[in-house]
């Protein structure tokens, strides 16, 4: 079952002791059809060392893509659109910036104090919703004065998802086009 050859499904059926038809499949294993992966480096690292690398890595390239984004839409809408739309796309980038962050740090300090516990971590709603709540007040404060323009500010609080489209963008080239594993 070398590279190039076919098989046919008629070759793959055996016949059982008691005269039932099964169907083997072969699996090609060779040097050619395998991914190439670091795994020796791998091996030098603890999970744990792992996944608190990557982890960091992805929320510094997140939180630095947002950045990008909010700040190529504004510089576009300061020369293409009227004030409004800049000041709302700028509003609602930073309090994107600014959600992000705090829901990373509530997190990361829910968990880390339950795990030096042992416990299993309490994460109450009221942060989350305290986090909704300063957003919401921020966003009505700018549309009450009418310094915003309502939905470039909702734009901009989707700075996460470009960044989201970004990182996974990043993870299919890596994965895909140059075959190695996801940092």
């Amino acid at each position: 079952m070398g590279r190039g050859h076919r098989v046919s499904v008629s070759s793959c059926l055996r016949f059982t002791a008691s005269g039932r038809k099964v169907l083997v499949a072969y699996l090609d294993n060779s040097p050619f059809h395998r991914v190439k992966s670091p795994t020796s480096r791998m091996a030098k690292t603890s999970d744990k060392q792992v996944q608190t690398k990557s982890a960091s890595a992805i929320d510094t390239r997140m939180l630095r893509t947002m950045a990008i984004a909010v700040g190529v839409a504004v510089a576009l809408s300061s020369a293409l659109a009227p004030w409004r739309v800049t000041t709302g796309l700028l509003l609602g980038g930073l309090l994107s910036l600014l959600s992000h962050h705090w829901m990373r740090t509530s997190i990361a300090a829910a968990f880390s104090g339950a795990l030096e516990a042992g416990t299993t971590p309490k994460l109450t709603s009221v942060k989350y919703v305290l986090r909704y709540f300063v957003i919401a007040v921020a966003v009505l404060a700018a549309y009450q004065l009418d310094l915003i323009s309502l939905p470039a500010t909702i734009a901009g609080l989707c700075s996460f998802v470009v960044a989201l489209f970004v990182e996974a963008l990043r993870e299919f080239y890596i994965v895909i086009i140059r075959r190695e594993e996801i940092s």
